[in-house]
């Protein structure tokens, strides 16, 4: 069954819905919301992921003193995003995001040159992403939903969510599963997101290289990979001892 999942630490509950008094909810800035992978650029990907302690790993490895995970790989993120049948990009102008003060410290002639220069790929930063992954005709299924913290709770995860759904029924596609956990519940169930009409449970693979590792001495870890090392050759005077 496909599903939805954030895979981060913390979970995807914090990076849109934090914990946050309702008096000082902010209001949305100006963003551009894209569906053309060009307009992506993964190095900005990779710093967004790390902004936010995001990882694409469904058990990630957080660094046992900081708590934070582990930078993702470029060349999976690429292949990842390259394999992807939806991408959806968020840019807003950077006065907005981590440290901008918004509108009252433009002046104005900043917000006659906001009016004037919508926000796009270029003018603008990635503070939000979110992609599906689809057979092209019957399923797909929505991974790696992240927002800057400094834009959280301000409708943009929903709206990347939407976005993706909105491309892929427009191809037909209807079915969309979420796999999430308590904490993500609301965010999906605000989405559109309920329990599957049909009952069914999602199973994953548990058979995995770990699993093949244990008790075996002749596989040793590092890091995520796991490494074949042959055994030991026997000196000659051992060969002979042992003949």
């Amino acid at each position: 069954m496909a599903a939805i999942s954030s895979h981060s630490l913390p979970s995807i509950s914090s990076h849109l819905y934090p914990s946050q008094p309702q008096k000082f909810r902010k209001t949305l800035p100006p963003i551009f919301i894209s569906t053309n992978p060009s307009h992506l650029n993964l190095h900005q990907l990779a710093h967004l992921f790390a902004s936010t302690n995001f990882s694409c790993h469904r058990f990630p490895n957080p660094d046992a003193q900081t708590g934070r995970v582990e930078p993702v790989d470029p060349g999976k993120l690429r292949t990842a995003v390259d394999h992807s049948s939806v991408v959806v990009s968020v840019f807003c102008r950077e006065e907005f995001c981590e440290g901008g003060g918004g509108k009252e410290d433009l002046g104005f002639g900043g917000l006659l040159m906001e009016r004037a220069v919508p926000v796009s790929e270029k003018n603008g930063r990635l503070v939000g992403f979110g992609r599906a992954v689809s057979d092209g005709g019957l399923t797909a299924a929505i991974y790696d939903v992240v927002v800057i913290p400094s834009l959280q709770r301000l409708g943009i995860g929903r709206r990347i969510v939407k976005r993706i759904i909105r491309v892929l029924t427009s191809r037909g596609i209807y079915d969309i599963a979420a796999l999430c956990s308590e904490e993500e519940r609301l965010f999906f169930e605000a989405c559109g997101f309920g329990e599957d009409a049909l009952g069914s449970t999602t199973m994953m693979y548990t058979r995995s290289a770990s699993n093949y590792a244990e008790g075996n001495p002749s596989v040793r870890r590092v890091g995520r990979m796991l490494l074949l090392v042959p055994p030991l050759r026997k000196s000659s005077s051992e060969n002979a001892a042992s003949g």
